[in-house]
């Protein structure tokens, strides 16, 4: 059940506490309003995070904690400041070393169709400094778009933007 709500395994989830419980951010020295526990407002934003549809909505998502809209935004705010920052980021991202970067330059190169799919060999070896790319993420949209809606409906029969970083 855990897993299911947060989108992560518990294990995870202590390790994300225990990265980020000692932010700035995340403490509160005052006596007369106190902060929710870190626990609390990162469950709230990885459940958030992980649900699309009503369920993401901001009174959804505060249903389903127990608090109110503006304090999902707080937590949201405040757990993505701390993930956000260079010292979580430096411990807890890293990037490919030139070796797996030129090994996945070479799988693109491999399977993109040369000389089969494309229509000039130089534009297929394009591609091959493409050597990150993530593909496949939905973002739901609220509702068909006016101008070409047709080319937004998706394979899980809604309207959404398919993204590509690379």
């Amino acid at each position: 059940m855990f897993r299911l709500e947060l989108r992560v395994s518990p294990y995870t989830f202590d390790q994300l506490v225990a990265a980020i419980k000692d932010d700035p951010i995340l403490q509160n020295n005052s006596e007369t309003a106190h902060q929710a526990p870190v626990e609390e407002q990162l469950a709230v934003v990885l459940y958030r995070f992980g649900h699309d549809g009503n369920a993401a909505s901001l009174q959804g998502v505060a249903n389903w904690a127990g608090i109110g809209k503006v304090t999902v935004l707080v937590h949201t705010k405040r757990i993505l400041a701390a993930v956000l920052r260079p010292e979580f980021m430096g411990k807890a991202v890293r990037l490919p070393t030139e070796e797996e970067k030129e090994e996945a330059k070479q799988w693109v190169e491999d399977h993109s169709g040369l000389p089969r799919r494309c229509n000039t060999t130089r534009a297929c070896r394009a591609w091959r400094d493409g050597w990150c790319f993530v593909d496949g993420t939905l973002i739901p949209l609220y509702a068909r778009p006016y101008w070409y809606g047709e080319s937004y409906f998706d394979r899980k029969c809604r309207y959404s933007l398919n993204v590509q970083v690379c």
